[in-house]
């Protein structure tokens, strides 16, 4: 539900937006790269909230919002056309700011807020089971971003960029907004009820982990929590630059528009394969080694990416960015909870949240400049690959003491008693 707000549902429609904006592709670029930046800057503040509201609120508000700001969107060359005549100006002069308050609203509520309160709470309803609960919430969360190109496209084929947009709005406003409001809870404890559905009487006799909550400020001290947020923002920065301008990429790698768009679903089978697996043996392995195979996956990716002309490179990309992005929503989902708690989780989360939109923001524009100065994204392509490999390096070095498996940090605690 949140696509609207994600790379992959504005992507879709970005020639669209070209057209009947009449703006160029950097200036659309620019518009979401401030957009996104903006939204970001809010996005603590709303992990804040979330901490005191509850997911319940904070998903079917943002959910709700989402759905406003999709028909905001729908509307911005009227509205442009409308004010360009008033005010004398030329139509771009009136659209490129409506497209930077659009993709405020949609990347704040939709890839911000919405995503983060989903997997937040998710993460509050199960300890021992967390890795593989949120290896099946992967499977959707794949599945539904793979699908959701394809879908999106044919939707604008058979009723017009803007028809497609008002349906996501009224899916988004009249049906996912009332189903959380209704049917979401905040937490086991607010029904009487435990997380994993643990009894009682099991709880008292084997505690479920050792888990201690830090505050957003000895988060901001730790090395770990910047080498986890610099590997899952440069994965945003990279796989955000490469699906907004997807069709563009392949064309210049002399592929068409539906290779282009079929691209995400053989990426999702193997990211959905590879986030199952991953988020089994996550329950009982540290999560160190996760971010290096995923690093490494990047690498790989990046590889396929500039030899794209080649049917070995198109497979590099497929298996290299589709593993990345399964072990991405491995670490996201784990990384925070695990190292500092639950009780700050929201604002800890948020602020990681914000840093990773931010970075999303950054990579659509990046390979626009790059383009617009090369005639060429590969020099954008090369310059992510060497960050790539720094982090890398970093991530092989700092130690990360608090990176404990659930299992092993049970374990512990028995063995202490």
């Amino acid at each position: 539900m949140s696509v609207p707000g994600q790379t992959m549902g504005m992507a879709v429609f970005t020639d669209p937006f070209i057209d009947a904006f009449d703006l160029s592709r950097t200036e659309l670029s620019f518009a979401y790269l401030g957009g996104t930046v903006t939204s970001a800057l809010f996005l603590t503040r709303a992990g804040r909230l979330y901490d005191r509201l509850g997911a319940r609120i904070m998903v079917a508000g943002s959910a709700l919002l989402l759905g406003l700001l999709v028909v905001f969107i729908s509307l911005v060359d009227h509205i442009g056309t409308a004010l360009a005549a008033v005010l004398g100006l030329p139509l771009a002069a009136v659209t490129l700011p409506a497209m930077l308050i659009g993709y405020f609203g949609v990347r704040f509520a939709g890839q911000g807020v919405l995503t983060s309160a989903s997997r937040n709470v998710l993460l509050v309803w199960f300890e021992r089971r967390r890795g593989i609960v949120s290896g099946a919430r992967g499977v959707f969360v794949s599945l539904g971003f793979s699908i959701a190109p394809l879908l999106l496209a044919l939707m604008i084929d058979d009723f017009g960029w803007r028809g497609a947009l008002w349906l996501m709005a009224a899916v988004l406003i009249f049906g996912f907004a009332s189903l959380a409001l209704f049917f979401l809870r905040d937490s086991p404890a607010s029904v009487g009820l435990n997380a994993d559905g643990v009894s009682d009487a099991v709880r008292a006799s084997a505690p479920a982990t050792a888990e201690s909550s830090k505050t957003l400020h000895q988060a901001r001290l730790s090395p770990s929590f910047w080498i986890y947020s610099a590997g899952l923002s440069i994965h945003a920065l990279f796989g955000t630059a490469v699906t907004f301008h997807i069709v563009a990429i392949f064309a210049e790698a002399g592929r068409d528009r539906g290779e282009a768009f079929g691209y995400f679903l053989p990426s999702a089978i193997v990211s959905t394969t590879v986030n199952l697996l991953a988020s089994w043996l996550a329950d009982r392995s540290r999560l160190k080694p996760f971010l290096l195979v995923m690093l490494s996956a990047f690498l790989l990716g990046t590889t396929g990416l500039l030899n794209l002309d080649t049917a070995w490179g198109y497979a590099l990309l497929v298996f290299g960015f589709g593993a990345g992005g399964g072990l991405w929503g491995v670490i996201s989902n784990l990384a925070y909870v695990r190292l500092f708690g639950t009780l700050h989780l929201g604002e800890i989360s948020g602020l990681n949240t914000a840093l990773t939109v931010m970075a999303s923001a950054i990579g659509p524009f990046l390979f626009s400049l790059g383009f617009d100065m090369s005639g060429s994204f590969h020099g954008a392509e090369w310059l992510c690959g060497g960050v790539i490999v720094v982090l890398l390096i970093a991530a092989a070095l700092i130690r990360q003491p608090d990176d404990r498996a659930p299992h092993l940090a049970l374990r512990a605690v028995n063995s202490s008693r």
